[in-house]
């Protein structure tokens, strides 16, 4: 087994799942890479990890009642519950699915079509969003792009509610085509008014996301966009673009840039790999190309991969952790589920490699340590840094790791945490 092997077989594991429970990777590298790659992009049902968690109670709240109440004040607590439990409940299912592609593409179909509940407010809706993007994670993006522009948590976050044929908004329009569908420079700004027009009439009841279509609040006027003319709705707006050739080209380039690279742009193959728009023949194209051999294609772990993995490792269910520590270590960290920054979604890679994230990270570890199964070290015979790299999917420590961990061998729940924050892990390298 070279060097190179165990990289590609742990950026398999890590980038296209959420890391190797205890035993896993050892027993990839004993099946070869090409073997794992078929296992780890598999969708399997039904998946009995994922069987095991309940979805929560949500609950249509209503309208917010007026300020300074007590229904007011009943109200806020029972919108605060509901998000934090949406909050566990999918970190439950990224940690706890047997076969996690779709969970891993769903987080990365989050981070895409960036919605926040800062301003949504509502878990119900946001949740319905996120099934959504379950549902169609590795299908066609032309019925993800088309399930999409009927969000009613997307409408709301972009305007959506607020476009009006005698006022059209423009948030929605712009967004879809400069972040979801085509890119910066594949679309003018009259295609923007024209795309604003297309998506007037749609409205949506804030607390539950139910969208409906007025077309008296609709422009049915004949529009010219991106060298077409005609009349359009979301449903027909989004087909056209999605159709469009540009649209495959960004696509593209976004789960390159997520998986693989955020430095080299994607091979021109991986365009024509998705010409079809089938989202599951991008991602094995992606997953399968040889640039996930390429030592310089190393990626920081978000926060929320960092944490998936780490109580993957540790066989440890996040709902049974203190769900307001679990989410402030996050906060702190800079990143939760269901609350992206702003439409652009998370940053990545070295971003989140800051002097603050680092000292959380260690003292979120430290508090994982705790609740951990530390088994896969206090059971190694012989050499617990090998032992610690292949528990925790680890390609090569490098001379300076090793040298700390081997001081730390003697004490598992320091050798664990060390490992936990190191570099090598931190950075899928």
């Amino acid at each position: 087994m070279t060097h190179h092997d165990r990289l590609a077989i742990s950026r398999l594991v890590h980038r296209f799942g959420f890391g190797p429970r205890p035993g896993q990777f050892a027993a990839m590298l004993r099946e070869g890479e090409a073997v794992v790659r078929r296992r780890v992009l598999a969708v399997a049902t039904p998946d009995a990890g994922l069987a095991s968690v309940v979805d929560p109670v949500l609950t249509d709240l209503g309208p917010f009642p007026q300020a300074k109440t007590d229904a007011r004040k009943q109200f806020d607590q029972a919108l605060y519950a509901q998000s934090g439990a949406l909050t566990m409940w999918w970190l439950d299912r990224m940690v706890l699915a047997d076969h996690p592609i779709t969970e891993r593409m769903t987080w990365f179909w989050h981070g895409h079509w960036a919605t926040s509940i800062s301003k949504v407010a509502y878990a119900l809706p946001m949740k319905t969003q996120n099934d959504t993007l379950r549902a169609y994670a590795l299908g066609s993006f032309a019925d993800l792009s088309r399930a999409m522009v009927l969000d009613g948590s997307l409408i709301y976050w972009l305007d959506g509610q607020l476009n009006v044929a005698s006022a059209p908004n423009e948030n929605l329009g712009r967004e879809f085509m400069e972040l979801f569908t085509l890119g910066v420079g594949n679309y003018t700004e009259g295609d923007v008014k024209a795309a604003a027009r297309g998506f007037t009439g749609y409205q949506v009841v804030r607390s539950n996301g139910i969208v409906t279509f007025n077309p008296t609040r609709h422009d049915p006027t004949t529009l010219s966009l991106l060298a077409s003319t005609g009349q359009f709705d979301a449903p027909s707006l989004s087909d056209y673009v999605v159709s469009l050739d540009a649209s495959a080209t960004f696509v593209a380039h976004r789960l390159w840039f997520r998986f693989i690279s955020t430095t080299t742009p994607a091979p021109p193959s991986l365009v024509k790999d998705f010409g079809g728009r089938d989202i599951a023949a991008l991602v094995r194209a992606v997953a399968g190309h040889p640039g996930l051999r390429n030592p310089a294609n190393a990626q920081a772990k978000s926060p929320v991969e960092w944490f998936v993995s780490a109580c993957r490792a540790l066989a440890i269910t996040p709902s049974h952790l203190s769900s307001l520590t679990v989410t402030n270590y996050l906060s702190a960290m800079g990143q939760i589920p269901f609350a992206p920054p702003n439409v652009g979604g998370w940053p990545a890679d070295e971003a989140w490699l800051t002097a603050a994230s680092t000292q959380y990270r260690l003292a979120f570890a430290a508090y994982l340590v705790q609740s951990g199964d530390l088994s896969p070290v206090t059971g190694a015979a012989h050499n617990k840094v090998q032992a610690v790299a292949d528990w925790l999917g680890v390609a090569r420590w490098n001379p300076r790791t090793a040298r700390a961990l081997i001081q730390a061998a003697g004490d598992p729940v320091r050798l664990t945490l060390l490992a936990l924050c190191a570099p090598e892990y931190v950075v899928n390298a």
